[in-house]
């Protein structure tokens, strides 16, 4: 998409997580794609006009692209390029949305405006995660699922670095910080453990269909991976969320 021209937009579905106003197609035709980023779990297409089209897949959303072809059953928002090929945003459970901001929204619009840093960031340090979670009486499986505390960070990859961090999902995040504020030693380790999961998922271009390819994730009753630990992979739920961990070295 980047430095091509939107010349074809067509709304088959505008009922997503959030209708499309009718002013949609007409504010995206002819404008030139000046870039494509992405923010936490947001993708970001910036526009010669200014405006931002803000992306969110859901829990089932993808984006296809193709030169020919008719859309499929849950193609809900075709995007015909100047370069002869099309974008095609595919929703079958419509948890996924589109929204353009204005030039002046992209700062301010709530579903930016509050992530913290992202995961892979030098920003992201543990200074930084020891701030957020100061004082939290959460459990450290929900604060790290927070937005607010690292932008973009799953449900997986939570339960994938608190594991190999040893630190248990239902501690209370507020005890990884000092009586003064700085962060333990623990909140080093989590933030490495983070760092680490996502680059290995990156490298492995991890899906979470087909063969499992996590340590601990969907391993219910499994034994446990860590080297010398003889204890067994339970699963509990928090905030809605599948939690598996290990009772024996996770604390």
């Amino acid at each position: 998409m980047a430095g091509a021209r939107i010349t074809r937009v067509a709304v088959r579905q505008p009922k997503l997580r959030y209708r499309l106003p009718a002013t949609f197609a007409r504010r995206l035709r002819g404008q030139m794609v000046r870039a494509v980023e992405r923010r936490a779990k947001y993708l970001l297409v910036a526009l010669g006009s200014g405006d931002r089209l803000l992306m969110h897949l859901g829990m089932s959303g993808s984006c296809r692209v193709a030169r020919a072809g008719r859309p499929e059953a849950h193609d809900h928002v075709v995007l015909g390029m100047s370069t002869g090929a099309s974008v095609f945003f595919n929703d079958p459970r419509r948890f996924g949305f589109m929204r353009l901001l204005t030039a002046g929204e992209h700062a301010t619009h709530t579903s930016l405006a509050r992530l913290g840093p992202e995961p892979l960031a030098p920003a992201f340090d543990a200074a930084a995660l020891g701030a957020a979670l100061a004082r939290r009486r959460t459990p450290l499986k929900i604060a790290l699922s927070d937005q607010r505390v690292v932008g973009g960070l799953g449900n997986i990859y939570v339960v994938e670095a608190l594991h190999r961090a040893g630190l248990s999902p239902v501690r209370r995040a507020g005890t990884l910080v000092s009586a003064n504020g700085g962060p333990r030693p623990a909140v080093h380790d989590l933030v490495q453990a983070i760092k680490g999961v996502l680059k290995e998922a990156i490298r492995r271009q991890s899906r979470t269909g087909g063969d499992n390819p996590f340590l601990v994730y969907d391993r219910e009753g499994e034994r446990c991976p860590r080297r010398g630990c003889r204890g067994t992979i339970r699963r509990i739920v928090q905030g809605g969320r599948s939690t598996y961990y290990c009772p024996a070295c996770q604390r």
